[in-house]
């Protein structure tokens, strides 16, 4: 799987992270807060030197937010592509004045002077000593027997440091992006009232459809195949009083057989519309059962420390039942592996086959699909499958 942040590459690959491109990437993220939050810094001191007086610099030391939060955005695409949206809205008419008001009436502009202010104070006086520890002594120590022969010592403490650099820069750099990231975030009142409605109403409609499918299967179960159930045996019954070897025996014989199938394929029907074992055991066991049924050997590695909400379940059991199918109809794999994991408020569910790859979402089929479910959980799904194989699908399901 191709990490998505800084973070993620240094915990997947630690010892191949200091040859990606990664390394320089988060030395590019601190080095530019450092030059930008000079500039900034200098221009918001001169501002407020005028501003006591005439009240324009103070306004524009009051907006200056707006522009920081902007550039801050941007800059952390080098760590994090995952855009950061705007959480400002669209004046109520055109003109300046419009602008002004509205601006200064949203809580998101006085939330990134907030956020400007710690850059300034905090976060930038970090990205220089950080850079400083990583880079500049390393140098320093290395360049100590130039002056002095007999400092030698400090030239090999300094090689040791060197190495250690796009590890200390990285895991800065994933720290500070996370905290940008989270004073930055639109909250949901800022997202507006259209599309928190939007999102509580497929939550209302998703939940709504997964009792619907637990109904089924319940009346399914419950109703109809207990009723062929007793028809078999009502049907064997009858067979014991025929002749044996008669006509009659032998159409009881194959009305008997036709129900037991008639029976297993409603029990596959059940299954398929909401297993019993998701229920019952939860996800672990219900993918177990899934596998069991497999054409392909299947590795299962899920460990949860507790159970997440039955929607949460429902959508990741289904997601992999169409992940398994997909590989056993497309990928000509010989082996699969599934893995689930919650980290936090984050179901992360990972299928891996050893097949052909080449898997792409846009000529349809199972992966839109695939795709629309994780969607509607609110949720994001990626797609590892180069030509040649091996085949990833993950998944990540917030469990709020």
């Amino acid at each position: 799987m191709r990490p998505r942040t800084a973070w993620q590459a240094l915990s997947h690959a630690p010892l191949s992270f200091p040859l990606t491109g990664w390394p320089w990437r988060t030395a590019a993220y601190l080095l530019s807060g450092v030059v930008f939050g000079a500039v900034a810094g200098g221009v918001l001191l001169a501002l407020t030197a005028l501003g006591l007086v005439t009240l324009v610099p103070l306004l524009a030391v009051a907006l200056s937010g707006i522009l920081v939060a902007r550039v801050e955005r941007q800059r952390l695409r080098l760590v994090d592509p995952e855009p950061v949206p705007d959480p400002h809205r669209a004046p109520h008419a055109p003109g300046a004045r419009a602008w002004l008001a509205t601006r200064l009436r949203e809580t998101a502009t006085w939330r990134e002077l907030g956020f400007t202010a710690v850059s300034l104070t905090a976060l930038w006086w970090m990205d220089v000593l950080v850079l400083a520890f990583a880079l500049v002594l390393p140098v320093l120590l290395m360049l100590s027997p130039v002056d002095d022969p007999g400092a030698w010592p400090w030239l090999v403490i300094g090689v040791c440091l060197l190495p250690a650099a796009p590890y200390t820069i990285a895991a800065w750099a994933g720290a500070r992006a996370t905290l940008a990231r989270l004073m930055l975030m639109p909250r949901d009142g800022e997202l507006g009232r259209e599309l928190t409605e939007v999102r509580a109403s497929r939550a209302r409609i998703v939940d709504a459809f997964d009792a619907e499918r637990r109904r089924i299967e319940r009346d399914l179960h419950d109703g109809a195949q207990q009723r062929l159930v007793s028809v078999g045996v009502m049907l064997g019954m009858a067979q014991l009083d025929a002749e044996p070897g008669s006509p009659v025996a032998r159409r009881l014989a194959a009305a008997r057989e036709e129900v037991g199938v008639a029976v297993g394929e409603l029990r596959e029907l059940s299954r398929g519309v909401h297993p019993a074992a998701l229920t019952d055991h939860g996800l672990a066991a219900a993918v177990e059962n899934l596998t069991a049924r497999s054409v392909l050997p299947v590795a299962v590695d899920i460990r949860l420390p507790h159970r997440p909400s039955a929607g949460v379940e429902s959508a990741a059991y289904f997601v992999i039942a169409e992940a398994l199918a997909n590989a056993a109809k497309h990928s000509g794999a010989t082996g699969v592996g599934v893995r689930g994991r919650l980290h936090a408020d984050l179901l992360v569910l990972s299928v891996r086959d050893d097949g052909v790859g080449g898997a792409d979402p846009a000529r349809g089929g199972g992966l839109v699909g695939l795709a629309d479910r994780v969607a509607a959980a609110d949720g994001r799904l990626r797609l590892s499958s180069p030509a040649g194989g091996p085949t990833l699908v993950q998944v990540e399901i917030p469990c709020r």
